[in-house]
């Protein structure tokens, strides 16, 4: 049996914008959709924020599925949805 992690993002409306199986492109189209405002762009994860990196979004996941988080700034708003696909 394969586990594959997929993440799926969604829009400040909850409008699903696409699925990634790479941490790397969703974390760059992440940053380039919530990038709207003149306020940096910062990940929120139970009421915390921290810089947006992959090193930060990939140890926010690690160990856990069906988690969100999200990126925040002034002109908008993204989640990111991990999640598992089992074959």
């Amino acid at each position: 049996m394969t586990k594959i992690n997929i993440y799926c993002l969604f829009d400040r409306y909850e409008n699903f914008c696409g699925v990634y199986s790479s941490l790397k492109a969703i974390h760059r189209d992440a940053l380039k959709l919530c990038n709207k405002g003149t306020k940096p762009v910062y990940i929120r994860e139970n009421s915390e924020l921290k810089k947006p990196c992959v090193t930060s979004l990939r140890n926010i996941f690690k160990g856990r599925t069906n988690v969100y988080v999200e990126y925040v700034s002034d002109g908008g708003s993204i989640k990111i949805l991990k999640t598992n696909l089992v074959e």
